[in-house]
């Protein structure tokens, strides 16, 4: 078992270097992208920060998760489908729980981390933070 983990996390270690080795920042900078967009979109709309929402929000959480996916959904596929490509080129076989873990890492997490600061810092250029705190 350990020398089945030790193999994992080596081709893991080892795609920043290979083939496709762009998606590393092309995938990153596109989900930041459309974070930008859709934390602008929140801020002006009143919507509080997208990540936080998720947790103090329950009432709107399936509504925030749909808007989350809609934005970053289309950057998550090409990241699993890039992955595909580099396992059949590289590895010669799939790796299925490897390509959902870099689609999440390449695509999701900058997505999910900066539209909520964006929201913030959008609704505090615009004069209004979140709706709910006081006014600084």
């Amino acid at each position: 078992m350990s020398e089945f983990l030790s193999t994992w996390w080596r081709e893991i270690a080892d795609r920043p270097d290979g083939p496709l080795a762009f998606r590393f920042y092309l995938q990153p900078i596109m989900a930041m992208m459309l974070a930008g967009r859709d934390g602008w979109k929140d801020a002006h709309a009143g919507r509080p920060a997208f990540l936080w929402s998720l947790f103090t929000e329950p009432a709107h959480r399936a509504d925030s998760l749909r808007s989350g996916w809609k934005g970053v959904g289309r950057v998550f596929a090409l990241a699993l489908v890039l992955d595909v490509v580099y396992q059949v080129v590289v590895l010669k076989g799939p790796r299925p729980l490897q390509g959902l873990l870099m689609a999440v890492v390449l695509a999701m997490v900058p997505y999910v981390l900066l539209r909520g600061l964006v929201t913030r810092i959008a609704g505090r250029v615009r004069g209004h933070g979140h709706p709910h705190e006081p006014a600084v």
